[in-house]
């Protein structure tokens, strides 16, 4: 399995921005499909949005299409994801994770199999 560290969590009020990066070490996250899910307490864990980069393909939850954006940077180390007008029920652990991109099918949490220890994100006034 692929060693991933998230950061980037907080709180911050509703209507802000925060900006999740998942870190890979000793690899290039350009050869993965990678896919951000999130777990609120009481509540299963949750696509957020996912990224193929073989396939060009991105994917995102309704309630976070236009206000998230998931994105590569240019040297494969890195993947963010950057969500504006945060809202409470946006609140959770968030995690990264990773599959093969040949190995990608959909996005839900079933289809990956490395992840990291995941970052809190808090929204509330």
């Amino acid at each position: 399995q692929l060693q991933l560290v998230e950061s980037g969590g907080g709180w911050v009020q509703p209507g802000g921005s925060l900006r999740l990066s998942c870190a890979a070490s000793g690899f290039s996250l350009d050869n993965y499909a990678i896919g951000w899910f999130r777990q609120a307490p009481g509540k299963e864990r949750e696509e957020v949005s996912c990224m193929n980069t073989l396939l060009g393909s991105t994917h995102y939850r309704p309630s976070v299409k236009g206000r998230f954006t998931i994105s590569g940077d240019n040297n494969g180390n890195t993947v963010s994801l950057q969500m504006n007008s945060l809202r409470p029920e946006d609140t959770g652990v968030y995690y990264c994770a990773a599959i093969p991109p040949l190995l990608y099918r959909v996005c839900a949490s079933a289809n990956f199999d490395s992840w990291g220890q995941g970052t809190q994100v808090t929204v509330s006034s």
